[in-house]
């Protein structure tokens, strides 16, 4: 019995050092892309953004469903809960996406070309 707890210890620790290392990858990457915004990154654009801001986005959620799978225990839930969570994570997500585009390109029209009315 109590070689298994250790080694499950040992498989523990080894999977925190294996996401942090992932996450640090990963951190280090958006870190990099910040400072030197590579051209042809920042002059595509994808939907009304930058290829860059798109990048961010996707590499943000994939480090908080890294995150939420290994430090928040997801990955031994029940198939019904991992789902609730991350549906409704990517509902807010997209939602969030959606609102921020919407705003962004108003608040442009109104810095670029003064006083802008919407007609629904």
């Amino acid at each position: 019995m109590a070689h298994d707890s250790a080694h499950t210890n040992q498989s523990a620790t080894k999977r925190i050092w294996y996401v942090f290392m992932l996450l640090s990858v990963v951190t280090i990457v958006e870190v990099v892309l910040g400072i030197f915004k590579p051209a042809f990154l920042v002059q595509t654009d994808i939907l009304y953004m930058h290829l860059l801001n798109w990048i961010f986005i996707i590499l943000t959620v994939y480090k908080a469903y890294l995150i939420t799978w290994a430090f928040m225990h997801m990955e031994g839930e029940k198939k019904g809960l991992r789902r609730s969570v991350v549906w409704t994570i990517v509902f807010l997500v997209c939602y969030l996406v959606f609102i921020l585009l919407a705003e962004g390109v108003y608040i442009h029209d109104v810095f670029a070309n003064g006083f802008v009315t919407w007609n629904f």
